[in-house]
């Protein structure tokens, strides 16, 4: 019978997300994530592959993780508060990007730039995870005009595109070093801009409305 593992593999997968997410694919050796986890080489081979394929698990868990994050802030709910929780998602994210003063970013972000023109697996992943996070958005601003909320003329599709381009945008800008206001300031814009019923009030869409914080 094999062995039994030794080791915690969560732990071990989630240090070898530290690295990579610390000096990118192209700058982590398997003796870095070795050294980061305890494990011989050897053991990680047997574990997980190599390189390129820790590195999937890492990134494929990563993405998941992202989809999970928008799952819990933007679905479930009566249409009165699709609205809400829409700005409730793209304030946690512009919150998120300030407060990583290391300037880090999101390691799909950063996979996806390093890696996705040459490695399919990589370029798929992104492309899916991009994919359900649009149709999260894309649900809950039908859900909103359905309520009265937005224009129920405005197609739901193109909102929600440019609302995940804001939300993905202000990831870009803030590891770049854009001032934690500005990119507040850039996810009450893209809300605000949204558009109303005619002679509708506007609702209020700050970060007080959903406690995205």
């Amino acid at each position: 019978m094999p062995r039994p593992r030794a080791f915690d593999e969560r732990q071990v997968l989630e240090r070898a997300r530290e690295q990579f997410w610390a000096t990118g694919y192209a700058g982590t050796r398997m003796d870095d994530i070795a050294r980061a986890t305890g494990l011989g080489k050897g053991s990680l081979y047997g574990a997980f592959g190599d390189k390129g394929t820790l590195f999937h698990r890492v990134f494929d868990d990563w993405c998941t993780a992202v989809v999970e994050v928008a799952e819990g802030r933007l679905t479930g709910g009566p249409d009165a508060e699709a609205l809400a929780r829409l700005s409730g998602y793209v304030h946690l994210m512009a919150e998120n990007t300030a407060s990583d003063t290391e300037r880090r970013g999101c390691l799909l972000a950063k996979g996806a730039a390093e890696l996705a023109q040459h490695d399919p697996t990589v370029a798929g992943r992104s492309a899916e995870t991009m994919t359900a996070l649009l149709a999260l958005l894309r649900t809950e601003i039908s859900a909103a005009q359905r309520h009265g909320d937005i224009d129920s003329a405005a197609d739901p599709e193109r909102l929600a595109a440019l609302l995940l381009t804001v939300v993905r945008g202000i990831e870009a800008v803030g590891k770049a070093g854009l001032d934690p206001q500005a990119l507040r300031n850039v996810a009450d814009t893209a809300l605000a801009v949204l558009p109303r019923p005619e002679g509708r009030k506007r609702r209020t869409t700050g970060r007080g409305a959903a406690g995205g914080n």
